[in-house]
């Protein structure tokens, strides 16, 4: 099993890695492309975002500058948003669903490290995917930690850290995110 497999499968995989190191360097100079662009140039940052992405499913606007590890980990919906600053570490999948936005500096996280520091030290991580399900919005300097679900038509606060999955139609805020009340559909 190669270091790029453990890393989908979810399992303790060495970053470090030749084939991994070469992807995230790839990403990088897609993503540096795109932040280059002028201001108008919407059509060429949709294509690099196309040829980069695992999915892309319709319209979407992702305001730069724009970072992630690979690229290829992450799905978007239809008429996806995106503000300035989004960052990405898409180790594992981060599917995004169709109408959802989110406001700046919203960060993605995917990628952990373990807790033993003898482990750590190693320079071994792991990855869990992150699931935002469809008509969600998340407020600016959002961070979403590995493993988590957003249910559909919720409302992240600005300035959420969301460490435990939320459910659907509701609102949470805070620092750990937590649901202060439902939303009537």
């Amino acid at each position: 099993m190669t270091e790029k497999d453990k890393m989908l499968a979810g399992e303790l995989y060495f970053s470090s890695d030749k084939e991994l190191t070469k992807e995230r360097l790839h990403a990088r100079k897609e993503t540096f492309a795109f932040n280059q662009t002028a201001p108008a140039a919407v059509k060429e940052r949709m294509h690099i975002i196309r040829s980069l992405f695992g999915k892309t499913d319709g319209g979407f606007l992702i305001e730069p500058p724009f970072h992630c590890d690979y690229g290829y980990n992450i799905h978007i919906g239809k008429f996806f948003y995106s503000n300035f600053n989004l960052v990405i570490l898409d180790c594992a999948k981060v599917s995004i669903g169709d109408n959802v936005f989110f406001g700046p500096n919203v960060s993605l996280f995917t990628a952990t490290h373990p807790i033993s520091a003898e482990i750590r030290n190693k320079g071994l991580e792991q990855a869990h995917p992150i699931t935002i399900g469809n008509s969600v919005w998340i407020g600016g300097n959002v961070v979403i930690n590995p493993g988590i679900s957003i249910g559909d038509n919720t409302i992240i606060g600005s300035g959420s850290v969301v460490t435990k999955s939320i459910p659907e139609n509701c609102i949470a805020v805070g620092n750990p995110c937590r649901v202060i009340r439902n939303i009537d559909v």
